[in-house]
């Protein structure tokens, strides 16, 4: 071992490690992860204050096989194997909690000390440092060993304001102009260039303070954020809404900011820019053709390995799990099924890795980034913003049916035409009682009639409800009839 790091190629390989009877930590990475790059140094570091213990790398979308094993759906994240089982899972970037579970697993440096690794102390260097400190503040982690002196809120002000004020058009946005880390900074960057109008750019990503800093400053909850002269015009809705009534172009001629030259920012012909994804992509026009019809085939289109019932990796399974707590309906394409979809769409959509998440055509992201906008509440808001409904589940149908009238009847056929005789004489029965009904033919419906079986715990029909609640059959009906209590249970 020796405190080095090794990449895992294989199930079989790991599994000669996890049994070798030295503890083994592994981490799952992505190459796209720019936490999974930051936590990797932390890694390497540690590996050297322990010797004795495996340090292992899983590219965690290329080894499918090892991340379904280790229920990784998120990178980084870390698994701590001591005696052929895990002992602890870590998922996000903590260095602190990192070091602390390592210790655990490995034993600690000195016997009978504390864990405190050089990988958290000075012989881990200036950059690691930094690193850690980046990530301990982004996670709000108070356990790394090192003094961080917070500034005072009036230098964090002073520091935002000569951001935005840094250039004329200041862009907030998750990655950088020419490599954009969602959909919606990717489109606010293609308006900006349709504009013509050079900008300064800053990634929210690397720096946690202005991130959370901006949000409060400008009184907006959600990235990218555009100015212009140090004025806020707004997010990528609101960007978008100004490019396409011309007030954008406006705002920038009254302010006084150049466009640039053709030469210096070209730009498609109308119509080579949908989705914010350029067209100028190399691709094949029946390949762009095609991947434009399946990114459009449904308003929610999940691009992923494997299926939605069965997912191939634990990135993808992630995303169906949101899509389902969201309540949204979706269709799905399977990229290992196809590769030239697989590669294609990454040169269409300039995003290097699956899942890809589409709402009406717009590329949302990956699975970190849906899972950061589902925990914000942003998730929710775009796909209301993009009239994406949240369907009903057949429990949620159920009970507004059920509710829809004070008093509902669920019978076979219709009160003027009932299919059954049991149903014919609850209709009479309640007609005769002069009590006003609303009334459901479960014939039509073969969801309705299996899953109210379920729902009222019932199991035949006729079914009457009086205010949400659960009377009886025909059986119970009558009976209430004919002792005369069922125009006062119905009413009281």
């Amino acid at each position: 071992m020796g405190g080095s790091v090794k990449d895992v190629q294989s199930k079989k390989e790991l599994d000669s490690a996890v049994h070798s009877g030295a503890p083994v930590i592994l981490h799952f990475w992505a190459s796209w992860c720019e936490a999974s790059k930051h936590m990797d140094e932390v890694f390497a570091h540690l590996s050297t204050d322990f010797p004795h213990a495996h340090f292992l790398r899983v590219e965690a979308e290329e080894q499918p096989e090892i991340s379904e094993a280790y229920s990784v759906s998120a990178v980084p994240y870390f698994a701590f194997v001591k005696d052929g089982k895990v002992a602890y899972t870590l998922e996000g970037a903590d260095p602190s909690s990192l070091a602390n579970k390592v210790a655990r697993i490995a034993g600690s440096v000195r016997p009978g000390e504390p864990a405190a690794p050089a990988s958290l102390g000075m012989a881990a260097g200036p950059t690691i440092l930094e690193t850690v400190q980046a990530l301990a503040k982004e996670n709000g982690s108070s356990q790394v060993q090192i003094q961080v002196q917070n500034g005072p809120a009036d230098a964090l002000k002073r520091r935002l304001q000569q951001l935005i004020e840094s250039n004329p058009v200041m862009l907030f946005m998750k990655g950088s102009p020419e490599e954009p880390k969602c959909g919606f900074s990717q489109k606010v960057v293609d308006i900006l260039k349709e504009e013509k109008v050079k900008f300064g750019s800053f990634d929210i990503l690397l720096d946690n303070e202005v991130r959370e800093g901006l949000k409060k400053y400008s009184n907006w909850p959600t990235f990218p954020q555009l100015y212009c002269k140090g004025e806020l015009l707004g997010g990528c809705d609101i960007a978008i809404s100004m490019h396409e009534g011309g007030e954008l172009e406006e705002v920038f001629r009254d302010h006084g900011i150049d466009t640039t030259d053709s030469a210096g920012a070209k730009v498609t012909e109308a119509g080579s820019v949908k989705g914010g994804i350029s067209a100028s992509t190399g691709l094949s026009e029946t390949l762009t053709s095609r991947l434009e019809s399946l990114i459009h085939s449904s308003p929610v289109m999940l691009f992923m390995k494997g299926k939605p019932d069965e997912p191939k990796c634990g990135f993808s399974r992630k995303v169906v799990d949101i899509l389902v707590q969201e309540k949204v309906d979706f269709e799905s394409f399977d990229i290992l099924s196809d590769e030239e979809v697989r590669q294609g769409l990454k040169v269409y959509s300039n995003w290097s890795s699956y899942p890809q998440l589409y709402i009406k055509g717009e590329l949302i992201g990956g699975s970190d980034i849906v899972l950061e906008m589902q925990k914000s509440g942003e998730l929710k808001k775009v796909l209301a913003e993009k009239g994406i409904v949240p369907k009903d589940t057949l429990e949620d149908r159920l009970r507004k049916l059920i509710a829809s009238s004070p008093v509902m009847v669920f019978i076979k056929g219709t009160p003027d035409a009932p299919r059954c005789g049991f149903s014919s004489k609850v209709i009479n029965a309640l007609r005769e009682e002069g009590v006003s009904f609303g009334s459901f033919d479960i014939l039509s419906d073969e969801d309705v009639r299996q899953g109210l079986k379920v729902f009222s715990n019932w199991p035949t029909f006729p079914q009457l409800y009086y205010k949400g609640e659960l009377i009886g059959g025909c059986d119970i009906i009558m009976e209430l009839k004919n002792n005369g209590e069922l125009k006062s249970t119905l009413t009281e």
